[in-house]
């Protein structure tokens, strides 16, 4: 079972030296994007320095380095999911040396009169996917260690807010209503696909995660409504409110 995972009592078989030989340090601090149009924005405002790439069969994903504010800054287009995702954060770390990581995406809310308006920063998310079980012992939901810290930048940035559980799910067309009903009853007030994986990645090595959400579309027991995916999605506020976050560390 995948609750069986978690094996700290023998050494991988493989390692990331294999593909990308010694561990580099090129920033310490890195964002991980899910927009391409944030991503784009980034190469065609700032002055980019590619300084690695994430390799795969399927094609390469480039990370590049910026300055904002003094600060140099990682940056990369992650790939959606949380085996992806976290996989991606950890070569990341190989090729970059940062140990703080910024995470911000979309999610789906399910609590639409808390998230509207605000952005989400998770306190725990429920483990519905696969990769953090082979990171951490098994347990329903993660802790977000740094979901505290974040709330107090948030506060100092006057960022309007809402903090809460979430649900990392490993496939967005199977919230039932039961499903949702029964997260909703822990107290999740979103849905998304990266967080609980990322998490368990980072605990394990020893990193810094900060997440935080942009909630789109909205899931209810009385239907669906997608109307502000695209926005949520896409929304450059959000990457201005990690450059600022990122001042903060």
């Amino acid at each position: 079972m995948i609750t069986d995972c978690y094996d700290v009592k023998t050494e991988p078989i493989i390692s990331l030296e294999d593909f990308y030989g010694a561990p580099k340090h090129m920033a310490d601090i890195c964002l991980i994007l899910f927009s391409i149009d944030i991503h784009n924005h980034l190469l065609d405002r700032y002055k980019c320095e590619k300084i690695g790439m994430l390799g795969s069969c399927n094609g390469n994903i480039t990370i590049y380095k910026m300055n904002y504010k003094g600060k140099d800054i990682a940056f990369y287009l992650s790939g959606i999911g949380s085996a992806v995702a976290s996989a991606f954060c950890y070569e990341a770390y190989w090729q970059t040396g940062a140990k703080k990581f910024i995470m911000f995406g979309s999610c789906g809310s399910l609590d639409r009169e808390k998230t509207e308006g605000r952005l989400i920063v998770p306190t725990e998310s429920y483990r519905g996917e696969g990769c953090s079980y082979y990171y951490a012992e098994p347990a329903d939901y993660i802790a977000i260690r740094n979901s505290r810290k974040l709330a107090e930048i948030f506060g100092k940035l006057n960022i309007p807010y809402v903090s809460g559980r979430v649900w990392t799910t490993d496939s967005m067309i199977r919230e039932t209503v039961g499903l949702v009903e029964k997260r909703k009853a822990e107290g999740c007030i979103a849905v998304e696909m990266e967080l609980a994986g990322v998490q368990a990645l980072c605990d394990f090595f020893g990193f810094e995660l900060y997440d935080f959400l942009e909630a789109g579309d909205v899931l209810e027991a009385g239907g669906y409504e997608a109307e502000g995916l695209e926005a949520a999605n896409h929304n450059l506020g959000k990457l201005y409110v990690a450059l600022e976050v990122a001042q903060c560390l």
